[in-house]
């Protein structure tokens, strides 16, 4: 007999608010938020998810949305579930959680993205210095295709993740998170500068009760002002796995979480149509709306016996990732090289973070040659499948990073001249689409189908 279709245990509407949807939705880390669904072992169930916004941001002409987002909304999640074996046992503190994922990908009927630039006053990205302005392009889906009207003469396959997922925290784990990100946010910023810029940024999310869903927790009650208080936001990846971005935890992945609480209280979101590695401009994915299918196994005792803890308490360890066998084939990539020396000439010690940047602004140099402006080429690496190493991390000085780009992707030939192996088109300049006006909307123009695009 044929297995049955996964049952859906967190359905989406994604005309409704994430507070108004059937099953609640959460956008905090806490141990005492309730699951919403119990799943057995072995079991293949379907969880679908809004965007990290829950639906603020819009297929439209406008980057307004984007550079007034409150980002205290951050991320609505789908779950927690609850994951028991086939007796009914939870998973227990200290045992291991694998979760497959068997398929994913847009909702039917939704089948859209977007990749923004935070305004450099409301989370900037991580070329704040460069782009300080609020950005967006929306991205079209064709199966596993996407193109941008706002970035033409582009076009690539996703390599569609989740860019959440992860269990809950102990109590003592949410305080160790709590004190940690509490003693950053009391250090001088004058002192965390990368290439002599400040992070615009909060140098850590600290709780908040401003726009916190506790799922089945009843805002306004004692129980939530208490929880809204110490929950943690969703923003960094930590310990239980969270906000991983990682671009190739696609079809047949498997991620190890470590359970902290009992019945693992699984949570996902955050669905990205594809990213390029580091996501630098932030809100840098193709972000949307999107559903998982999941199955679960319980590693009884598991993260003693394969987490090794680093750090001062055994919980202070992180969970392992077995990517999947599909992913998109490129051949032909062109690599660029950025070394721990900022844009002054200064030199910085073995620092991978100025290295990083300096690849990607090496990049965007050299791809705004090609008819793009810049802001289109930071926003395309940041959501492209673009592949980021650390190459040399003990030759001091200099730490040296890489940005590969597939050459595929685009509609003509980006290999330096003397390198192509037939003629390049004529190169002609691009609009540049991504230019606001002072009341922060993008200008108008049509696609070849005569469609009225930003």
């Amino acid at each position: 007999m044929a297995p049955l279709t996964p049952r859906l245990v967190v359905p989406i509407d994604v005309k409704k608010q994430p507070w108004e949807q059937k099953i609640p939705l959460h956008n905090r880390w806490h141990p005492d938020i309730p699951p919403v669904a119990d799943v057995t072992e072995g079991e293949l169930f379907r969880v679908e998810m809004v965007d990290w916004t829950g639906g603020r941001v819009g297929d439209d002409n406008s980057a307004d949305d984007i550079k007034f987002m409150d980002l205290t909304i951050t991320h609505y999640l789908s779950g927690p579930l609850r994951i028991v074996d086939a007796e009914g046992v939870p998973a227990s503190p200290g045992d291991l959680l694998a979760v497959e994922i068997c398929n994913l990908g847009p909702l039917p009927g939704d089948e859209w993205g977007y990749t923004a630039i935070f305004e450099r006053e409301n989370g900037g990205g991580f070329l704040t210095d460069h782009f300080p302005r609020a950005r967006k392009a929306i991205w079209y889906f064709e199966g596993i295709y996407a193109y941008s009207p706002q970035i033409p003469g582009v076009r690539f396959p996703g390599l569609t993740h989740p860019g959440i997922i992860g269990t809950a925290p102990s109590v003592e784990l949410l305080n160790i998170w709590n004190e940690r990100e509490k003693r950053l946010s009391e250090t001088s910023p004058e002192t965390l500068k990368v290439c002599e810029v400040l992070h615009q940024r909060p140098l850590a999310n600290l709780p908040t009760p401003k726009n916190c869903l506790l799922g089945k927790i009843q805002k306004g009650t004692a129980e939530w002002h208490k929880m809204a208080n110490e929950a943690a936001r969703t923003i960094p990846g930590r310990e239980n796995g969270g906000n991983c971005d990682i671009k190739n935890l696609s079809r047949g992945s498997k991620v190890y979480l470590p359970v902290f609480v009992e019945g693992a209280n699984l949570s996902t979101g955050d669905m990205h149509f594809s990213q390029g590695d580091g996501e630098v401009s932030f809100c840098g994915a193709i972000e949307m709306s999107g559903f998982l299918e999941l199955k679960c196994e319980i590693i009884r005792g598991g993260m003693k016996e394969y987490l090794i803890p680093v750090g001062p308490t055994p919980l202070h360890v992180n969970p392992i990732f077995e990517i999947g066998p599909v992913e998109p084939r490129f051949s032909e990539w062109l690599v660029f090289e950025g070394i721990s020396v900022d844009e002054s000439g200064k030199q910085h010690f073995l620092d991978a973070s100025v290295a990083y940047k300096r690849a990607v602004l090496n990049a965007i140099e050299y791809l705004s040659r090609f008819g793009y402006s810049k802001e289109q080429v930071y926003l395309l690496l940041s959501c492209c499948p673009c592949e980021g190493r650390i190459s040399g991390i003990v030759d001091s000085p200099n730490a040296v990073a890489t940005l590969a780009i597939p050459t595929a992707i685009f509609d003509q030939d980006i290999r330096p001249k003397h390198l192509r192996g037939r003629p390049g088109p004529k190169l002609i300049r691009l609009p540049d689409l991504l230019s606001c006006s002072n009341d922060g909307h993008l200008p108008v123009s049509e696609d070849q189908s005569g469609r009225s695009v930003p």
